[in-house]
């Protein structure tokens, strides 16, 4: 199915039969944000896991992918479909912009300039006031109707719209590292010198999937914010482009569920640990290194290396 091996094909079954109970067992507004994340992180294990690049500035594309959803939602009264492709096409841009400028380096290198044009962007964010809203973000972003006829301001129906979004973000990202294209992809990170003897031009493929990582981060920050109703500074600051590294470690590099899992232990973390204040960030520190202890390759990746199958 879809290319799946028997394993993911199961668990992606399992997984879309989740997403069809989830929002009448748990509060549909948390699962959309988990979703959301899921394909934020996915994007940056495109990166992590297929081209081994560590990007420190994927919250820039989450974020404007938002700002840019929410502006043209709320001042031209865009509808949701048009916002979100607009947020998926900024992130793109954005991403096209930047992996130019970053790619030429490698490893600590490459994460410091991906850090340092993210903190760019947002400089540009807290000062400009007329699009982004500087501090106080852009609020009430309205939901509006699909296509103009299908009201989303119901939260099932919100809430069927990201599950699709969601869904095609995963089919889409296993196409990409199951293609020929994701194969030379995969033999650049395990040896590119090699690679580049074949008459691979290892940067244009480096090039490549940072961009569909940042377009990828800049769908899930648009869908986010019309989910929301509301973009902020959070969404475009360096605490997101770690929480969002966090999640990939935590779920496992380089495998299709782990990002996922990682998504939902995550935003479940600062769901239901709020109320312990402060200490949330301890509580999620201590969780984090256990895992890393228990679960050397992230939970998918120790379960996938145990069962001698891709996950």
């Amino acid at each position: 199915m879809f290319g799946f091996s028997k394993a993911q094909a199961i668990g992606f079954l399992i997984m879309v039969a989740a997403v069809a109970i989830g929002p009448f067992v748990l509060y549909p507004i948390f699962l959309m944000q988990v979703m959301c994340f899921a394909l934020f992180a996915m994007g940056a294990n495109l990166l992590m896991g297929s081209i081994g690049l560590l990007s420190l500035g994927q919250a820039a594309y989450f974020g404007m992918g938002g700002y840019v959803c929410g502006y043209l939602v709320q001042s031209y009264g865009f509808t949701p479909e048009v916002g979100i492709i607009a947020g998926g096409l900024t992130g793109a841009a954005l991403g096209a912009v930047f992996g130019w400028l970053a790619i030429r380096r490698q490893t600590i290198y490459f994460a410091m300039i991906t850090l340092a044009l993210a903190q760019i962007v947002y400089f540009f964010a807290v000062q400009d006031t007329d699009f982004t809203g500087g501090e106080n973000g852009i609020q009430g972003i309205p939901r509006s109707a699909l296509f103009g006829h299908l009201s989303l301001n119901n939260d099932l129906a919100m809430y069927a719209l990201v599950a699709v979004i969601f869904l095609a973000g995963v089919l889409f990202v296993h196409r990409v590292v199951h293609s020929p294209f994701g194969q030379v992809v995969k033999a650049i990170r395990e040896n590119e010198p090699r690679a580049i003897s074949l008459g691979y031009k290892s940067e244009h493929y480096k090039w490549i999937i940072f961009i569909i990582a940042a377009a990828l981060a800049g769908v899930a920050g648009a869908t986010k914010a019309m989910v929301m109703g509301i973009e902020t500074l959070t969404d475009v600051g360096a605490a997101a482009s770690g929480l969002v590294v966090l999640m990939v470690l935590l779920g496992g590099i380089g495998t299709i569920y782990g990002p996922i899992l990682g998504a939902l232990v995550v935003v479940a973390m600062q769901y239901y640990l709020s109320s312990f204040g402060a200490w949330v960030t301890v509580i999620q520190g201590a969780i984090f290194m256990a895992c890393v202890l228990v679960f050397r390759r992230g939970v998918i990746g120790e379960l996938a290396y145990r069962l001698k199958t891709p996950l």
